[in-house]
């Protein structure tokens, strides 16, 4: 039995879905259905059984993006909306297809497929769910999504500068010296970035070695970074603890 999951708000949309999904087989399983960001990150932080899900991607409240990006779910996703703009979006977060409304039987059964042919591919080597997971979340990164005022903003990562925390809250600041808040703190950030391309500097900074225009000795044993942008008036200070990994990191780049 599939066990789905459907994040839509359109009633007439989830009515077509839940209809196409019955039609093509009666082993599906929905378990539930949302309707907003808030509801599915509440729901979605709570341990599910879901196998597959199938979300639109503007919500009332926001992008559906967000709650993959705030609850962590390790479960493929297959996007159903009627913007293609937000298509290379969507890989970043567990997405293995991305189909355009109004969906078709066809194009439902296609991704259905899509969904099993990469089950069946990799429970060869351990449990498919568990490997299905891993292939999807092995994708690089592109993008993530950060805050200005009321906005969501879906930002390139190769545009950001640096990471950084200022009264306990984790801003990000990219290559127009545009300062944005983010959900996560640099821990997270930490975890989730591509560790050639981003080094923890100390716990105040996460910089992006596409920025650094080099680095200087700085009280005899630590290094002082010099960012390419000089508007940007931030004194990233690596510890002399910190100092071989940071040489090591940037030499072998």
């Amino acid at each position: 039995m599939l066990k789905i999951i459907i994040i839509e708000d359109e009633r007439l949309a989830q009515e077509n879905l839940l209809n196409l999904l019955s039609q093509i087989s009666d082993a599906f399983e929905i378990i539930t259905v949302l309707t907003s960001v808030k509801e599915s990150i509440a729901y979605l932080s709570t341990p599910s059984s879901a196998n597959l899900i199938f979300s639109d991607v503007q919500l009332p409240d926001g992008l559906s993006f967000e709650i993959f990006e705030r609850t962590r779910l390790q479960v493929p996703v297959i996007f159903v909306t009627g913007y293609n703009e937000f298509m290379m979006n969507a890989f970043d977060y567990n997405g293995i297809d991305y189909l355009l409304k109004p969906v078709t039987k066809a194009d439902l059964e296609k991704s259905v497929m899509k969904y099993q042919m990469l089950q069946k591919h990799f429970s060869t080597y351990v449990s498919s769910m568990d490997k299905l997971v891993e292939y999807v979340n092995k994708k690089k990164k592109s993008r993530m999504i950060v805050k200005r005022g009321t906005e969501n903003i879906s930002l390139r990562l190769e545009d950001i500068v640096l990471f950084f925390t200022e009264n306990k809250i984790v801003y990000v600041l990219d290559n127009l010296g545009k300062k944005y808040m983010s959900d996560k703190n640099l821990g997270e950030l930490e975890m989730e970035l591509d560790e050639n391309q981003f080094f923890r500097a100390n716990r105040q900074y996460i910089v992006n070695i596409d920025f650094i225009r080099g680095f200087k000795t700085y009280e005899k044993v630590k290094l002082k970074v010099d960012l390419v942008i000089a508007e940007i008036n931030h004194a990233i200070i690596i510890s002399q603890e910190t100092a071989p990994g940071f040489r090591k990191w940037i030499y072998e780049a």
